[in-house]
């Protein structure tokens, strides 16, 4: 069967095509709309405060965040070198004896401080008696042979007697005096008084400082010389520091040094060179290196802890933080900034048991959001450079607020829940 179309059908027939068009792009374009809300209300999280990370209060204890600032710090051009605290050796005593005896009494403890001229142990020995007793006999021989020197002077003057007679008492009376003195100087080297104590003499310390090493027990026997306490003055404190001979060339007086006592928790204290051996220490080909310990920092050293210093020989400073406060998420380094303290809506999974409704709200995909107080913490770039002596040099890309509060410990936690998500707070 043929079907005739004429003009009037045709025209017809394009207006119900197109009518078709239209109504099916309204409904695509509908439905792109409806996706493009639905994505904007799932990332309505993601806006503001895409790139902070917030901790609830019970986080933030329990991770123990901890902030600081960024400082300036001398870690380029230096020396670096090894060594040990030290005193000098005017500020480092052994306490003796110049007699032998027992012990009778210790009256201080290793750390007890001590003034110059403390007694710090007795000792008895019977010989103090003997010199005691030498000391008064010879006093008492000088008071008759005194009276007969001036007896003789008189009748030689007249000439009485014979001169010889006179000069027989003169003698005497010069080692008796000779003789007392020589008692008397026994006693006082061993703080002894000429009167009979028993026996006993004190030890004294022989500097102000502290009890380092006691080397005997009460009832043993003390021998001449030998040493019996050790006293340390530990406000003299400076360091030892080994230097090789390719850098000694760049080591003069005067120049600060930035230190680290390795086995102390990593304490960082500051000191001065004063003084350049002029000999190698041993077949290391180093040379010691002498620096003054700053006063503030000498409080709590004891001679002898390891130490590892950087020596400044260009006074060039960078900006610095902690070496834990830089964490590295790619290809890019970053600190963390800590914003302060705010309230927000967190999400949590669903069900949530509550009464407050006003507290809590369900949101479609079946969530529940809560009001919260949290801390906020912004991932700021930058550039590491130099590492040393626990710290790190950065240039920040961008700009920091004044004072900006950097968080040297718990960053890479903050890392790790900045990449690795958690809980979404928005």
């Amino acid at each position: 069967m043929k079907i005739k179309i004429n003009k009037t059908t045709c025209i017809i027939i394009a207006i119900i095509g197109l009518f078709f068009s239209t109504s099916c792009g309204n409904k695509k374009a509908d439905s792109v709309k409806e996706e493009e809300k639905t994505e904007k209300k799932e990332g309505d999280h993601t806006g503001e405060h895409e790139d902070e990370i917030a901790l609830t209060l019970e986080q933030y204890k329990a991770v123990q965040i901890e902030t600081g600032t960024i400082e300036m710090r001398n870690l380029n051009a230096v020396v670096k070198a090894n060594g040990y605290t030290s005193v000098p050796p005017q500020n480092n005593a052994n306490a003796s004896s110049l007699m032998g005896g027992v012990i009778q009494d210790i009256y201080v403890l290793e750390g007890t401080y001590v003034t110059k001229g403390k007694v710090l142990a007795s000792i008895k020995n019977l010989e103090i008696i003997e010199i005691q007793e030498e000391y008064k006999t010879s006093i008492a021989s000088i008071e008759y042979l005194e009276l007969e020197y001036q007896r003789q002077k008189s009748l030689t003057d007249e000439n009485v007697n014979a001169k010889k007679i006179f000069q027989e008492v003169k003698s005497k009376l010069a080692m008796e005096r000779a003789r007392a003195q020589s008692a008397k100087s026994k006693l006082d080297a061993l703080h002894v008084g000429t009167n009979s104590n028993g026996g006993t003499f004190p030890v004294l310390s022989p500097i102000n400082g502290y009890v380092g090493k006691i080397f005997i027990n009460k009832g043993a026997y003390a021998e001449v010389g030998k040493p019996l306490f050790e006293v340390v003055d530990n406000t003299q404190m400076h360091l030892d520091l080994n230097v090789y001979e390719k850098d000694l060339f760049k080591i003069k007086e005067g120049q600060t040094v930035d230190v680290v006592l390795t086995n102390q928790n990593n304490k960082s204290i500051k000191a001065t060179i004063f003084g350049i051996n002029k000999s190698f220490s041993n077949e290391s080909k180093t040379v010691a290196v002498h620096s003054r310990i700053n006063s503030n920092d000498v409080k709590g050293l004891i001679a002898g802890m390891y130490v590892s210093a950087n020596i400044n020989v260009v006074n060039v400073y960078v900006k610095a933080v902690p070496k834990e406060a830089v964490v590295k998420e790619g290809e890019k380094y970053y600190i963390f900034i800590e914003e302060g303290e705010e309230e927000r809506v967190i999400e949590e999974e669903g069900p949530h048991e509550h009464n407050d409704k006003d507290a809590h709200k369900h949101t479609d995909d079946g969530k529940v959001e809560k009001k919260e107080k949290v801390i906020a913490f912004k991932p700021v770039e930058v550039v590491p450079g130099t590492t040393d002596l626990g710290y790190t040099e950065i240039s920040v890309i961008g700009e920091l607020p004044a004072n900006a509060k950097v968080v040297i410990k718990g960053a890479f936690y903050l890392l790790s829940t900045k990449v690795g998500g958690g809980e979404h707070v928005h």
